[in-house]
């Protein structure tokens, strides 16, 4: 029985608001716990304490957990996809600012749009979505290049944004991923517990390069892994599936580009970071570029009127 979901009222923008404050915060703790931990360390912890509560959430609500019915594959593929992602925003962190990060991360929307092209003939994109898309990736240039040519920017923040940019990519790539495979079925917490068991392998690498030696439990880093292993990859990603059952996620996609705008002012205000103008106005390109992208059909009724 197929269910009704509704335009957004109060109480979703209000959680909206919320969430998206989270997710733009995330980043910024990650940065803010880094002196003490490794980010790589950080992600994979908090994955493996964000599955395991993942796992007794299954259980508590019956749902099926085992990989018998024909998600196993699948799963190990977006398990790969979704800590090639982390991996790479654990080490732009190391790079460059958490403000950046979270900007060029949000082009997820651009590069999933673009697999779902190519791979479901219902997700074909419109005249306004690939200007959208050039628009994007217009903001993505004027970002890399004006602050580069300004000589602004160091090497090393270059290179910090352009594993920012291939984590938005792999982000994107898990996307698709799930839409065209037997996850797109399955229920979301286990979709969800692929993901976070993808990630809690980086644990590995981050042991064998040494970082857990010198990693020291400050109360910054006990926080930061609460943060985002409780409220951010358990408590906020369910609430987000739980509202794109109930809710257009048309809708909820147009709150979604707040995500950014908090993670920049997070960043400024605890990080003390800086954003040149190149910046500012990359970002705002793309922003609206994904916006186009992932809002079209509220762009054109907004045009229409």
């Amino acid at each position: 029985m197929s269910v009704t979901r509704q335009g957004m009222d109060g109480f979703a923008v209000q959680l909206m608001v919320v969430l998206c404050s989270l997710w733009g915060l995330q980043q910024v703790a990650i940065k803010l716990a880094a002196p003490d931990m490794a980010p790589l360390l950080q992600v994979g912890l908090r994955s493996v304490l964000a599955a395991l509560l993942v796992a007794l959430f299954m259980l508590w609500r019956r749902q099926p957990w085992q990989p018998g019915d024909g998600t196993l594959r699948a799963g190990a593929l977006v398990g790969l996809l979704f800590a090639l992602e982390f991996l790479f925003i654990a080490e732009a962190l190391v790079r460059t600012s958490a403000a950046h990060m979270v900007v060029l991360l949000y082009t997820a929307p651009i590069f999933a749009a673009l697999g779902l092209h190519l791979w479901l003939p219902g997700e074909r994109l419109r005249r306004l979505q690939w200007l959208g898309i050039l628009i994007a990736f217009a903001g993505i240039l004027l970002a890399f290049g004006g602050g580069a040519l300004g000589q602004r920017i160091s090497a090393q923040v270059l290179l910090g944004d352009f594993f920012a940019l291939l984590a938005g990519l792999f982000w994107g790539a898990t996307t698709v991923a799930v839409r065209c495979t037997r996850l797109a079925e399955a229920v979301p917490a286990k979709t969800l517990l692929y993901q976070l068991l993808g990630a809690a392998c980086l644990v590995l690498p981050a042991w064998l390069g040494g970082q857990v030696a010198t990693a020291h439990l400050t109360p910054v880093v006990w926080g930061s892994l609460l943060f985002q292993g409780v409220i951010v990859s358990f408590v906020s990603y369910l609430t987000w599936f739980w509202l794109l059952r109930r809710y257009l996620a048309s809708r909820l996609g147009v709150f979604s580009f707040m995500t950014p705008l908090f993670g920049v002012l997070f960043g400024v205000w605890l990080l003390d970071e800086r954003v040149d103008l190149f910046f500012v106005a990359g970002g705002a390109l793309v922003l609206l570029g994904i916006s186009l992208v992932s809002a079209e059909a509220w762009w054109r009724r907004l045009l229409g009127r």
